[in-house]
């Protein structure tokens, strides 16, 4: 059984990534983690201090927070048939975003986090928010985030970038392992450099490690020369109807150049293609 954590701002952005989120696993037993954070600041946590906030907490913030959660999991009972194999709990927190996260991660054992992202219409960048860039960066659970337009089809093809530096063990692959096994999917694994270059011993022993590990399912390796590592990527992905981008977080020096910009909330490729952050 999977364990999913959902954060969750009632917004109909978050709402589309719970949508994506009971399609990807449709076939799958869930047990699914509404959270809802009412977000501390270091303002109130000091003002904390000095009165007894516990019955304001209770009633400003996490009792509605418990009637919105209601009102989520009943319009998923509304626009979803019966799925015995998901079951639904709801989860409030008045906390700092990332430590609530962080503290259900570990209390629940969550296997994926599955959040939403706002786009900016008209920029070809998506801007993340701080709340997902910083689970990306601060909590050490697979994440996927989901584009506010994204809509889920079925899993074909999953790109893989990488610079074959990074050495991967079998547990940091398990997931996009799971995934391809789960949805049938194709697994694309992208080389990028600014020229040609012969890839080193190490590179290349990392290179037979993804081949082996992946050996069971159908997948491809490509090596795109581009001095602009982003058009690279960008272009490969709509010329391969890419449904996936995998990442692995450790190697975030290289998905800064392709991927991040000067800050990490901002992301530049199809605004339409979740992107899965892989942690050890």
């Amino acid at each position: 059984m999977k364990t999913i954590l959902l954060p969750t701002d009632f917004s109909e952005n978050s709402w589309n990534a719970i949508k994506y989120a009971l399609k990807f696993y449709e076939n799958s037993t869930c047990t699914f983690y509404l959270l809802h954070v009412n977000i501390l600041n270091y303002a109130m946590a000091e003002d904390s201090l000095h009165i007894d906030t516990e019955d304001l907490i209770e009633n400003t913030f996490i009792k509605p927070s418990k009637l919105q959660l209601r009102k989520t999991l009943k319009r998923i009972s509304q626009e979803f048939p019966v799925n015995k194999n998901h079951h639904f709990f709801m989860l409030t927190d008045y906390n700092f975003f990332i430590d609530s996260v962080r503290k259900y991660v570990d209390e629940k054992k969550i296997d994926m986090i599955i959040m939403g992202t706002k786009g900016a219409t008209g920029l070809k960048k998506i801007i993340i928010g701080s709340n997902a860039a910083d689970v990306i960066k601060k909590v050490k659970c697979t994440t996927l985030i989901v584009p506010e337009n994204a809509t889920f089809t079925n899993l074909n093809e999953i790109a893989f970038p990488t610079d074959y530096f990074l050495t991967y063990g079998v547990n940091l692959l398990k997931p996009i392992y799971e995934i391809i096994e789960m949805h049938h999917a194709s697994l694309r694994v992208v080389h990028i450099s600014h020229d040609f270059e012969k890839l080193s011993l190490s590179q290349q022993d990392n290179k037979d490690l993804l081949q082996d590990y992946f050996s069971n399912f159908e997948m491809r390796f490509y090596n795109l020369t581009n001095k602009d590592v982003e058009d690279a990527i960008e272009c490969f992905v709509q010329s391969r109807d890419i449904d996936m981008i995998a990442m692995v977080a450790k190697n975030l020096n290289f998905f800064q150049q392709i991927l991040f910009h000067s800050k990490v909330e901002e992301i530049s490729y199809h605004t339409n293609i979740p992107f899965l952050v892989i942690h050890e």
